[in-house]
């Protein structure tokens, strides 16, 4: 008999205890009392060490030996070939980690999400430090389990697991070549600053009218409520139990108009995504984004690209105009335009624009570094933050909420995750440049609504493929070119010239 059908019931029974855990930790940031922490990082913890045994087990570690062998003659780019290899990359990384480590990991980002979130609301830094430390203990013990590079890299074996292939040493170039271009940018905008302002985005905006105006624009733009649901939570996010039940979440701020419609917008492409991918890997290895930073590309896309677009308001600033005829029935599409791509530094890093928000990584990156090799404690980190701050920004946050304790990131054990935002940045001009070589009416399809052609362009060059390809492969594939930052450039180049007048 086969060993392949044996070894796909067993990483499907896997696929479903992790989609448990993940129904789970959607609840905990969504509808849970406060009060079910404990409990709940029980059962995620119970969860998490059922997956794992089953998976590290001899059986299932002969199961893929067997299917390995069996599959030699198999075309090297069938379905069959890249399950293997993405369940063999797994397994490699698995075996090596123990399960008293992943039950702890568990619980303990369980429990810290919640003392974040509350730390969070009382501006009490002091109370989470702790837990950040016992994060970061966990996080070398799981590096040194895998195995440290010969460059005695920490971070890039953190950085392997949410973006494969990629290192420190690939980052840097990639990080120095958008300072060099985007600070001159940065200054000449500055030396104009007053060309351009938000006011109008910060008046009186009823937070029920801001949910129906962006649930409607969402639906409109393909978001299938009958696969997911979008929900209120403290820091915006998406998650998915399957290709037909995808969460997404925003927040509301009743003084800043774009936080709300933006977040929903971003999280919708993230949506799209996992909706996108093929229906045949469900509960397989393949039936996820293929990275981070691939991932980010989408949400950034359609919360950038489209969202942040000329053409995509000359549609729908009407009818915010009618959602909103006190605060917004005298402005112009033009104003509000200039006004939602305003760059002017700030604290939160899912409110800077799109020049200066890689800034806000740059800062994170460097300030995981030093925490993970130890040469910064948890305890200073709130002093460090802020210096960085000052220097790539100009800012000082008045207060923690505002500064170290405003992502969730940390507390859930993303050592490694941020970067990947950045390479979204990157990824999201690259393949839309290549869309719109491949749809030369995009532009006026998002100006009249039409949606659905750059919504398939993406599925069938992104989402479909799932983890079937790497990173690198799918990026490959879909633009003709690997990995650069010359379209992401020169799409923030043109349009701020414009917006700025320089």
């Amino acid at each position: 008999m086969s060993a392949f059908p044996s070894l796909k019931t067993r990483m499907a029974e896997i696929s479903h205890l992790e989609m448990a855990s993940a129904v789970l930790n959607w609840d905990q940031r969504t509808y849970m009392p406060a009060r079910g922490a404990e409990s709940r990082a029980k059962q995620l913890a119970t969860l998490a060490k059922l997956a794992h045994e089953l998976f590290v087990e001899q059986k299932t570690q002969d199961l893929l030996a067997a299917a390995e062998a069996e599959a030699a003659g198999v075309d090297a780019d069938s379905d069959q070939r890249a399950y293997l290899r993405v369940a063999r990359r797994h397994m490699d990384k698995s075996v090596k980690v123990p399960t008293s480590l992943v039950i702890e990991n568990t619980e303990v980002c369980s429990l810290a999400r919640e003392v974040w979130a509350k730390s969070r609301q009382d501006n009490d830094y002091a109370s989470f430090a702790p837990w950040l430390d016992r994060i970061l203990h966990l996080k070398r013990q799981y590096a040194h389990a895998l195995g440290i590079p010969k460059d005695g890299c920490l971070y890039d074996v953190l950085l392997d697991d949410y973006e494969e292939g990629m290192t420190v040493r690939t980052l840097d170039p990639v990080f120095t070549d958008l300072k060099t271009h985007t600070i001159p940018l940065v200054a000449a905008i500055n030396a104009h600053a007053d060309r351009v302002s938000n006011e109008l985005l910060t008046r009186d905006y009823d937070e029920s009218a801001q949910a129906e105006f962006s649930l409607a624009v969402i639906q409109e733009l393909g978001f299938d409520l009958s696969r997911g649901r979008l929900d209120k939570t403290v820091h915006p996010f998406c998650t998915n139990f399957a290709t037909n039940d995808v969460r997404i979440t925003t927040r509301y701020e009743k003084n800043w108009l774009p936080g709300a419609l933006f977040g929903c917008l971003h999280e919708m492409g993230h949506a799209f995504y996992e909706m996108g991918i093929n229906p045949d890997y469900e509960s397989t290895p393949l039936a996820n984004g293929v990275s981070l930073g691939v991932h980010e590309s989408q949400s950034r896309l359609w919360e950038n690209l489209v969202g942040r677009s000329h053409a995509f308001w000359q549609r729908y600033f009407p009818r915010l105009q009618q959602t909103f005829p006190k605060q917004l029935g005298h402005e112009s599409v033009e104003s509000f335009y200039r006004a939602i791509n305003r760059v002017t530094p700030s604290f939160i890093r899912v409110e800077a624009d799109e020049i200066t928000y890689n800034l806000h990584i740059i800062l994170r990156f460097e300030m995981e570094q030093d925490l993970l090799n130890e040469k910064l404690s948890a305890k200073d980190a709130p002093a460090a933050w802020n210096a960085k701050m000052q220097q790539s920004l100009g800012l000082v946050p008045p207060t923690d909420r505002e500064g170290i304790l405003q992502d969730v990131h940390w507390s859930g054990g993303g050592i490694g995750y941020f970067p990947t935002y950045t390479l979204g940045n990157v990824l999201a001009s690259q393949l839309f440049a290549a869309a719109r070589r491949a749809m030369p009416s995009l532009d006026s399809d998002i100006r009249t609504g039409i949606y659905s052609p750059l919504r398939e362009w993406l599925r069938t060059n992104v989402h479909h493929h799932g983890k079937k390809y790497p990173p690198a492969t799918l990026i490959q594939r879909a633009t003709g070119k690997p990995l650069s930052t010359d379209d992401y450039i020169a799409y923030l180049k043109v349009k701020y010239t414009a917006i700025y007048r320089l």
